[in-house]
């Protein structure tokens, strides 16, 4: 097993992040893979055409793509620790991706087409400028596959570090970590366990380890480039939308409106997230809002400068008495 060794110090400066990059990459690689994810087979399906055709006309991109989502080691060139926080924009990240040397691009592919369980053609390799190619590779990623649903993939992104952040509040990092992953769990005083492969421990630097959530499906990695280090984790819940179930009697009950709300609150979330992640106005969900919470089925608690929305336990009966909340 690999673990993440962490100081007192480390561990204190452990903090939550929004990557825009690493948003991106975890979707080319869902989309480079088959789709095994009901949730995901709607967007899926959506982008396939789409997604080969740029692909049968880009060398870089078609080479990338193949070898990312098929490796067991990420190039760190593609893989970077966001540091602009929550506030990370990917025009930066895309230049200190630019940034990498040819030399250093083709040495960080070598150990990934090394780690890979499936052949590589590796021919683009062999093209100049290829720091800055890789990183148009990931722009046009983000402006074809990404950027058309960023709004409602951050809300989902924000609603999963409110909820890991409200863990940590209460009782420490070790039951924030939990179930990041598959294999995350927190290991002794110090460490955390991320993969049962057999690669050497990461210490982390004093500067302390990144948690970035995706909401793609492409799985979960490390960003390494000392001192940063960043975890890349599958957030709770999907950026995309699920269907409305059939015979749905919350819906018949509560109407389709708010009846989406409702079930969108299984997880805690302000109304700007609830209006971004479900697509409609906010003035719609603050009258879905008001409704439900005069009828005690949700209530509201300020957390700063925002409120952020809970299902009532009588919201929870009536979830549970009228079907299974849809995630």
């Amino acid at each position: 097993m690999t673990l993440l060794r962490l100081s007192p110090t480390a561990l204190s400066r452990c903090r939550f992040a929004v990557s825009p990059l690493a948003e991106t990459l975890g979707s080319l690689i869902a989309l480079q893979r088959p789709c095994t994810d009901p949730w995901l087979a709607p967007w899926h399906a959506r982008y396939q055409v789409g997604y080969r055709a740029w692909l049968a006309h880009d060398v870089v991109a078609a080479g990338l793509m193949h070898l990312v989502a098929a490796t067991k080691w990420l190039p760190d060139v593609v893989a970077l620790p966001p540091e602009g926080g929550m506030r990370t924009r990917l025009a930066d990240e895309l230049a200190v991706m630019a940034s990498h040397s040819d030399e250093q691009v083709r040495s960080t592919m070598a150990d990934a087409v090394a780690a890979s369980w499936q052949p590589q053609d590796t021919g683009w390799l062999s093209l100049e400028g290829l720091g800055s190619r890789v990183a148009a590779v990931m722009e046009e990623g983000w402006d074809r596959f990404v950027a058309p649903d960023w709004l409602r993939r951050r809300a989902v992104l924000e609603r999963d570090i409110m909820h890991r952040a409200g863990l940590l509040a209460a009782y420490g990092w070790k039951h924030a970590v939990e179930n990041m992953t598959r294999n995350s769990e927190w290991v002794g005083e110090d460490a955390i366990r991320f993969s049962h492969q057999d690669w050497p421990d990461r210490w982390i630097s004093d500067d302390g380890l990144i948690f970035v959530p995706q909401s793609a499906g492409g799985g979960w990695w490390t960003c390494e480039r000392p001192p940063q280090y960043a975890l890349v984790y599958p957030a709770r819940g999907s950026a995309v939308q699920a269907a409305e179930p059939a015979n749905d009697a919350l819906s018949a009950l509560l109407g389709p409106g708010r009846a989406r709300v409702v079930r969108e609150l299984a997880r805690q979330a302000t109304s700007t997230q609830l209006a971004q992640v479900l697509d409609v106005s906010l003035g719609t969900v603050s009258t879905h809002l008001a409704v439900l919470r005069d009828a005690d089925i949700v209530v509201g608690t300020r957390v700063g400068r925002s409120v952020v929305y809970r299902l009532t336990d009588r919201g929870d009966r009536l979830v549970a008495l009228l079907g299974e909340v849809v995630n």
